[in-house]
């Protein structure tokens, strides 16, 4: 004879769960929202009675379609309690038993009242079935045990009610986010947050610096009581406040602006901790002259926009109408090699200081440099070998530069119009890799920075431009100008180098800056020498550009076919080489065609005894340009001192070498 409200689309679910084996289903329906006038005899307490709301955290998955919903211990239930002016019943203590508001089960702790609960209500005959389910429930992360949700009074900062949010949003557009994607987190963050609660109870940590009149338990904060509390925390420090007594420090005069009562009690709550970090650029910026607000850069992790960067943004704008920080960096967070977090647990955790131990501290520093910080960062052994790697690659090419500048100063500089073409186009990349350096660090690209550098030392001067001068460098005369131009452009490399890589080889590139010849040091530091700028007229450096990325393209080539050669057992080295170089292009005289033949120096750019330039014919109309190499032994006998394949013995006084070396042995006789 009794009837039950249920969710239409669950009736058969709670049939089967209920052990119900026959009931029939009432003609009347209605919406949820036309059951709200409806009240209800309270299980528990007899003397009271409930109310029927709606909320959307009422799911059609499970149970009935009707919860019960208690404002005082949850977060979705307090919002629908305050959308329909609910009570919010709060009758569990600071130890999670419940008070007299508990009824029959006050001074029970929640979890030993559970099963008396479902027992008072069997006998009642007011329970249809008791079971268990599994569900996600929220844990404390220090104890792990489960958390009881209360109401409690605290402090909150508003978002709204002063337009801190809206001001907030308007800073986070003036401020520049990396990597830029991070803007969207923090504004989507701000934008949905509730209000700030910024109190905790706990037994330590910084007070909320207002006091309480005893009679009427009314808040007292005005200037004239924060002024003293300033002063107290200045002369005896904070915690002077959990030991002095309020009429300690108060000036006489002050009581409740409600009741006039003189009796003063200290609020107990401290602040949250996001609130004291988040305040750092007012203690810390705003008071120490060597500092200023806004900082240049906030740096932390990602999941600092909840938190640092946040708690930051907001203290700042709702005190001084700006954001603190000009620039703010997030990174990702080191996992192992193969994505998964570390865990000493999986044994996969890589000790820093091991790492220095093997590899030293730069080379961590790489790593770091080398890798894309906006997402999560790998490190493993393997990882770390590559990075030594790169690394000694780098350092090896600064020996050979230091190597060959010890006889080398300043007043022996060769001028931009007397160098020669090679050099002068290696002063014009090198000028290229310094603004693409400053660049990326400008942007905080510490990435691109690490790739630009690499890249010059293993391609452009490793595998390329110190790789071609060592035939002058070791071959001609010691003071000649050829020499002499190529020792400028190295001292300008080194010094570059040095201190482009000062930021994340720190301790290497002091190591260079005091390897070089002390008159090639400008400052007593590489931290000291300010950063490189190179100089090269834009014109010329502009033609470089075009003429020797065809002239590049060109010794790729040429440099496979001597590896096939080589590979045939046709020529050993390169120098042993002749190669002829067929284009075949639009025109008999295209612009290739013409960059090869107006180069004098072809064959020390290829690192070749001699090299033909040919047409093979020209090429369709708006078709790319082809190149046939061929490679042969090269004429002329080999000379003794520059391994070239040369005439010999032009100068009867040096017979065994060629005409270039005889010239560099008369001088030094």
């Amino acid at each position: 004879g009794e009837a039950v409200v249920l969710a239409e689309e669950l009736v058969d679910q709670v049939a089967d769960v209920a052990g119900w084996e026959e009931y029939r289903v009432l003609p009347g329906r209605a919406k949820g929202a036309e059951l709200t006038s409806l009240t209800y005899a309270h299980p528990i307490h007899p003397d009271q009675t409930g109310v029927a709301v709606v909320g959307p955290h009422v799911e059609l998955s499970t149970g009935t379609g009707v919860v019960h919903t208690a404002p005082g211990h949850g977060d979705e239930d307090f919002l629908i309690g305050v959308e329909f002016g609910l009570r919010a019943p709060m009758p569990v203590d600071d130890d999670g038993v419940f008070d007299e508001g508990g009824g029959p089960f006050a001074g029970i702790h929640v979890d030993d009242a559970n099963p008396k609960i479902i027992e008072m209500l069997g006998d009642a005959g007011t329970l249809v079935r008791a079971g268990k389910t599994d569900h996600s429930y929220p844990h404390c992360w220090r104890c792990k045990r489960p958390v009881i949700f209360r109401a409690t009074e605290q402090w909150f900062i508003s978002m709204d009610a002063a337009g801190l949010r809206d001001d907030a949003m308007k800073a986070i557009d003036e401020v520049d986010w990396v990597p830029a994607w991070s803007v969207n987190r923090i504004s989507a963050m701000v934008s949905e947050r509730p209000d700030w609660c910024i109190s905790r109870q706990r037994a330590w940590g910084v007070p909320i610096p207002v006091h309480h009149c005893a009679a009427c338990n009314e808040v007292v904060a005005d200037d004239e009581t924060f002024s003293a509390v300033e002063h107290l925390f200045a002369t005896e420090g904070a915690d002077a406040w959990f030991t002095k007594d309020p009429s300690d420090y108060l000036p006489e005069g002050v009581v409740c602006p409600s009741c006039d009562g003189s009796e003063l009690v200290a609020e107990t709550d401290i602040l949250d901790v996001w609130f004291e970090s988040g305040s750092s650029h007012e203690s810390v910026l705003a008071v120490r002259d060597e500092l200023h607000r806004p900082a240049e850069l906030y740096l932390e992790g990602s999941d600092q926009h909840r938190g640092w960067f946040q708690s930051s943004l907001l203290t700042a704008v709702g005190t001084i109408g700006t954001a603190p920080f000009e620039h703010v960096l997030t990174h990702g967070f080191i996992v192992a090699g193969d994505g998964r977090k570390m865990s000493k647990s999986l044994g996969n955790v890589v000790d820093p200081l091991k790492v220095m131990g093997t590899y030293g501290a730069d080379i961590i520093r790489l790593w770091v440099a080398s890798a894309d910080y906006s997402q999560d960062v790998s490190v493993s052994e393997e990882i770390l070998q590559r990075t030594s790697e790169a690394y000694r690659r780098i350092r090896n090419t600064f020996r050979f530069m230091l190597g060959n500048l010890d006889d080398y100063e300043p007043s022996m500089a060769v001028a931009w119009e007397h160098m020669p073409e090679l050099d002068r186009y290696a002063m014009v990349r090198l000028s290229d890799v310094v603004d693409r350096v400053t660049g990326a660090y400008e942007a905080w690209t510490s990435h691109q920075v690490y790739r630009t550098i690499f890249g010059y030392c293993v391609t452009d001067l490793s595998a390329f431009y110190l790789d071609v001068l060592k035939d002058r460098l070791y071959s001609d005369s010691v003071d000649s100008r050829s020499r002499r131009s190529a020792q400028t452009v190295l001292a300008e490399i080194t010094a570059a180098l040095a201190r482009m890589l000062a930021p994340i080889l720190s301790f290497t590139s002091e190591e260079v800056w005091h390897s070089m010849p002390d008159r090639l040091r400008t400052a007593g530091s590489v931290q000291l020498a300010g950063w490189p700028s190179i100089d090269v007229p834009d014109d010329e450096a502009a033609e470089l550009r075009g003429v020797y990325e065809r002239v590049l393209a060109v010794r790729a080539e040429v440099t496979k076919a001597l590896e096939e050669a080589r590979d045939a057992k046709l020529v050993a080295k390169s120098q042993v080489a002749k190669v002829v170089v067929r284009v075949r292009e639009e025109g008999d005289d295209g612009p290739l065609l013409a960059a090869l033949r107006e180069r004098p120096a072809l064959a020390d750019l290829f690192i070749v005894s001699d090299v033909g330039v040919e047409s093979s014919g020209g090429a369709e109309a708006g078709e790319d340009p082809s190149v046939e190499v061929e490679v042969e032994p090269a004429d002329g006998e080999k000379c003794p001192r520059c391994w070239n394949f040369r005439t010999l013995g032009i100068d009867p006084e040096h017979a065994d070498v060629c005409e270039r070396c005889a010239g560099v042995l008369s001088g030094l006789e």
